[in-house]
C-alpha cells in the first residue's frame, strides 16, 4: 500500500531524515518507536505532505506521490493525527468534526458524513456528550478522541498518528490505543509513531526503530519487545 524509498528531509540546511525506507501493506499496523529528535515526526509531516522532503520516493498503491499537497494526500486515502492533538480550541467538537470531512462537505456534500460522524460517536461516547463543547475545555485524552475522530471523518484508508499518547495518564492511554487497534482490526491501515515503545510494540505487527534520522532495526513487533538491544534502550527493561 505505502512505499518510502531512500527518503531525505529536514528544514533548511539541517537534514533530518537519511535515505528512510518502509512499508505499510493493505490492513497492517506498523509502528515507528525512537526517542524524542529521532526524526519521527519529520517522516510522518512529509507522508502527510505538509514537508518537502529533498529527494526519495513516496507511492501509495504504485503511484508517486512525493510531490503532491496535504489535500492530495488526503484524495488518497492518508490522514495524519498530529502530535499534540492541535484541535480547533474555539470550535465546537461537532465543528471539529466537520473540519475533519471539510473535502467532503465543500463544494458538494456527501451524504455519508451524518453517519460517520455517528461513527465517531459510537467509537467515543464522551465526544457524543460534548459536542457542542468548545475543543479547548476538554481534557487532555477528551482531545486525542477528537483528534482521531476528526482524521476518521476523511474516510481514510491510512492513518498516521503521531505520539497519541503524549502527555495523557496511564489509564487514558489504554483507551487510545485499545481503539487503535479496534481501527485496525476493522481493515485501517496504521503507522504509528511512539515514544512509548512497549505501548507500540503491543498495538503493530512491525516495528521500525530510528535512530538520528536512520532506521538501525525492523522487524516483526514480537521480535523488537525481545530484542535485548530494543529492551534496553526503549522499554526500560
Amino acid at each position: 500500500m505505502l512505499e518510502v524509498e531512500g527518503l531525505i528531509a529536514g528544514y533548511g540546511s539541517i537534514q533530518v531524515l537519511h535515505r528512510i525506507s518502509l512499508r505499510v501493506e493493505r490492513g497492517q499496523s506498523v509502528c515507528i518507536i525512537g526517542a524524542n529528535g529521532a526524526g519521527k515526526t519529520t517522516l510522518l509531516r512529509c507522508l502527510a505532505g505538509l514537508l518537502r522532503p529533498s529527494a526519495g520516493r513516496i507511492a501509495i498503491d504504485g503511484a508517486d506521490i512525493i510531490g503532491g499537497s496535504a489535500s492530495t494526500r488526503l484524495d488518497h486515502g492518508i490522514t495524519l493525527v498530529p502530535e499534540g492533538r492541535r484541535v480547533f480550541a474555539p470550535m465546537t467538537v461537532r465543528e471539529n468534526l466537520e473540519m475533519g470531512a471539510y473535502r467532503r462537505l465543500w463544494p458538494r456534500r456527501d451524504r455519508g458524513v451524518p453517519a460517520d460522524m455517528d461513527m465517531v460517536f459510537d467509537l467515543f461516547p464522551r465526544l457524543a456528550e460534548r459536542q457542542k463543547q468548545p475543543a479547548g475545555l476538554l481534557s487532555g485524552g477528551e482531545q486525542q478522541m477528537l483528534a482521531i475522530g476528526r482524521a476518521l471523518m476523511s474516510k481514510p484508508r491510512l492513518m498516521l498518528l503521531d505520539e497519541p499518547s503524549m502527555g495523557l495518564a496511564p489509564r487514558v492511554v489504554q483507551d487510545i490505543f485499545a481503539t487503535i487497534r479496534r481501527l485496525n482490526a476493522e481493515g485501517m491501515s496504521i503507522l504509528l509513531a511512539e515514544q512509548n515503545a512497549n505501548m507500540a510494540l503491543k498495538s503493530a505487527a512491525w516495528g521500525y526503530v530510528i535512530a538520528e534520522g536512520e532506521f538501525v532495526r525492523d522487524a516483526q513487533s514480537d521480535a523488537l519487545s525481545s530484542d535485548p538491544a530494543v529492551k534496553a534502550a526503549y522499554l526500560g527493561l
